[in-house]
């Protein structure tokens, strides 16, 4: 058992809640026993499993590291206060993985006639892109296309946000201007989101394969951006708020887009 907070293995995993360290190993952390479980029920690559004996009391989360020990999966048994030191819970389950980032290029991805991306340019908030992760999932998105200086989807807040969607979307990194070029080869339609656009999200036609474009939540869309959109569609709003969260602004298009290619069959 690891009982010292300074072992080199347990500060290189501490480090994971850095994104730096993150891009560099190309390695996440990923804590609790549902998230766990459902890393390995997508087939994620896991370096390692940790756990805390004394916090783990899962009987289901027992038999789990068991198994995966069995089954030649590096298994860090440690301490429950080295445990709580890369735990970031308040009441930590006591298991957590070191799992391998997923990443797609552009180059990777094989349009499908019905397929549906979502592409982000500069969201900041991990909470705000583990959410759109989700909602993608329920509703059979293809994936994420992150453009630009896009927060990074392996945050631990996004990951939580994420409700293990992180192992079902596909993830995908692009500058603007090659992204434009991949949508207009592979004759995707490009739907903007903008408050001041004057279509209506539910006036749209979301029936060919198409990706949906958000911009930051602080400045929306740029100028640049809006041009290269095919169709740009708001969200109506009666009340003093003047914008909604991208999260959710982004979910009620998502399901206008289900509604629509559910209702043709």
């Amino acid at each position: 058992m690891i009982s010292s907070r300074s072992n080199t293995r347990i500060k290189n995993i501490r480090r994971l809640h850095n994104r730096k360290a993150r891009q560099q190993s190309g390695l996440f952390l990923i804590e609790g026993l549902r998230l766990v479980m459902e890393a390995m029920q997508m087939g994620a690559s896991l370096e390692s499993l940790i756990y805390a004996p004394e916090l783990l009391i899962s009987k289901q989360g027992q038999a789990l590291v068991a198994e995966q020990s069995r089954e030649g999966i590096d298994c860090l048994e440690v301490s429950a206060a080295v445990f709580r030191s890369v735990a970031v819970k308040d009441n930590p389950q006591g298991i957590a993985a070191v799992v391998q980032q997923q990443w797609q290029t552009l180059d990777d991805v094989r349009p499908g006639e019905a397929s549906c991306w979502i592409a982000l340019d500069g969201a900041q908030d991990p909470g705000n892109l583990g959410s759109i992760l989700r909602t993608g999932d329920a509703v059979g998105a293809a994936g994420v296309i992150l453009l630009g200086d896009t927060t990074d989807p392996y945050h631990p807040t996004a990951l939580r946000a994420s409700m293990g969607a992180i192992f079902s979307q596909c993830l995908v990194r692009a500058d603007f201007t090659a992204f434009v070029k991949w949508a207009k080869r592979h004759n995707y339609t490009l739907i903007g989101a903008a408050g001041d656009a004057p279509t209506s999200y539910r006036d749209a036609d979301y029936r060919r394969p198409l990706v949906l474009l958000l911009g930051s939540e602080r400045e929306g869309l740029s100028p640049e951006q809006r041009a290269a959109c095919d169709v740009l569609v708001s969200l109506p709003m009666v009340g003093r708020s003047d914008s909604l969260n991208l999260a959710v602004a982004t979910g009620i298009i998502l399901y206008e887009i289900f509604h629509q290619r559910h209702a043709t069959g």
